[in-house]
């Protein structure tokens, strides 16, 4: 497998047991990690839900999110990304966080993220949603991933400054938001079950 240039760009598992980590990550297009102070406001405000939680990194991209929350204590991480490059990487990079694992906790899928939209996999406890900014999700889209989350679960969203989200499931409850330089950011509580809002 083809390994990154010491000089390729880097990111830094804030906190957990890979804490301190510094993993490169492959130069494409529309891929931003998210930065370092977004994420340890975000995992601050998700503290005492990731134990044993199962999470979809759904637009994993550098899997900072995804490999944040398996450093932070998830049970189980799917990270999904339709760029096989970016998903050969990430192999590679969880192959070395992993390695003497019994169980691994971070898995990968190539594919595209709609799809595993619509084969229905969860239910999911924490759902991480920062897709391309040229590619925002819509409301047909919030409406099938609101069917595979546990009640009282969490849903991250990312998206550009000045653009308005997708009209979201009532049952979604906005809890806390930020900004950080082009990307606003905000993290919604799952209320209720899905069926009993209607959907």
């Amino acid at each position: 497998m083809r390994k990154l240039a010491a000089t390729a760009p880097r990111l830094r598992v804030v906190g957990g047991r890979w804490r301190g980590r510094r993993l490169p990550f492959p130069v494409e297009k529309g891929l931003r990690p998210t930065a370092d102070r977004v994420r340890e406001q975000l995992f601050n405000w998700l503290q005492g839900e990731l134990a044993g939680a199962r999470c979809l990194d759904l637009f994993a991209g550098s899997g900072a999110l995804g490999i944040e929350a398996a450093s932070r204590g998830a049970a189980s991480v799917l990270l999904v990304d339709a760029n096989p490059c970016v998903v050969r990487h990430l192999d590679e990079t969880l192959e070395t966080l992993q390695s003497g694992d019994d169980q691994p906790v971070c898995t990968t899928h190539c594919g595209d993220a709609r799809d595993v939209i619509e084969a229905g996999r969860g239910p999911w406890h924490i759902l991480f949603l920062d897709p391309p900014f040229d590619a925002p999700l819509n409301e047909t889209d919030f409406v099938r991933l609101d069917n595979v989350l546990e009640a009282g679960g969490w849903v991250y969203c990312e998206h550009r400054s000045g653009e308005s989200l997708a009209p979201l499931p009532a049952r979604w409850t906005r809890h806390r938001e930020g900004r950080a330089g082009e990307a606003s950011y905000a993290l919604f509580r799952v209320a209720g079950c899905a069926a009993a809002d209607g959907g």
